[in-house]
């Protein structure tokens, strides 16, 4: 049976991932935190810019001369959500095309779209110098106040349509996605995204959103 839908965007952090985010996952392997930042990022008192800036000072400050080769070695520990494999495969299977956005790093992101085979990605990266060191700086590639745009990026790249689009998100980040897609899955989110979404789960397999996107019949 033809399937519903085209195209399933996931969030990463705090969907695919078992932590808050994957900048939250390098301050736990380095000892470090930047809970200040954080709430200053929350309440908008400085720019997602300035956060990540604060953010990757700290990493240094906590390992001098920090490089990529640390991050993909810190990465190779993110714990993911169960099912992941199960999921994406089903989901290719039945002809849908499966992406992250995200507001993580490009370096995580890269790693998960490649071992459990994702079509593509859009998230955050790390400025870094000739030799892979990180320079201070982030890259700002997706826009948490609306992760929209690559939705709809991603919707005219495989040629498909906003009503033929599924988007999986747990925050409040992911609301702008929720409203570009003609289904919508908040999962392990907490109760002012559950609104905005078509449906709501509570899981610790992501595997369980299958029959909702297979089945959906409205």
């Amino acid at each position: 049976m033809p399937s519903k839908y085209d195209l399933v965007c996931f969030d990463m952090d705090g969907t695919l991932t078992r932590t808050r985010s994957t900048w939250s996952w390098v301050h736990e392997c380095l000892g470090t935190e930047d809970e200040e930042g954080y709430q200053l990022f929350i309440n908008q008192k400085i720019t997602e810019q300035e956060f990540m800036r604060m953010d990757i000072e700290v990493w240094k400050q906590a390992k001098p001369g920090i490089c990529r080769k640390d991050l993909v070695k810190i990465f190779q520990g993110l714990p993911l959500i169960q099912g992941i494999q199960e999921t994406i495969a089903t989901l290719r299977d039945a002809g849908m095309r499966c992406v992250i956005i995200s507001g993580g790093i490009d370096i995580a992101a890269e790693m998960i779209v490649n071992e459990f085979g994702f079509d593509g990605f859009a998230a955050d990266s790390l400025a870094m110098d000739e030799e892979g060191r990180l320079t201070g700086e982030g890259v700002k590639v997706v826009d948490l106040q609306d992760k929209s745009i690559w939705v709809r990026k991603f919707i005219e790249k495989y040629g498909t349509t906003p009503e033929r689009t599924v988007s999986i998100g747990n925050s409040f980040t992911d609301i702008p996605m929720f409203k570009t897609s003609g289904f919508s899955i908040a999962i392990n989110a907490d109760e002012y995204t559950e609104a905005e979404a078509t449906v709501k789960i509570k899981t610790e397999n992501i595997a369980d959103i299958l029959d909702l996107i297979l089945f959906d019949k409205e």
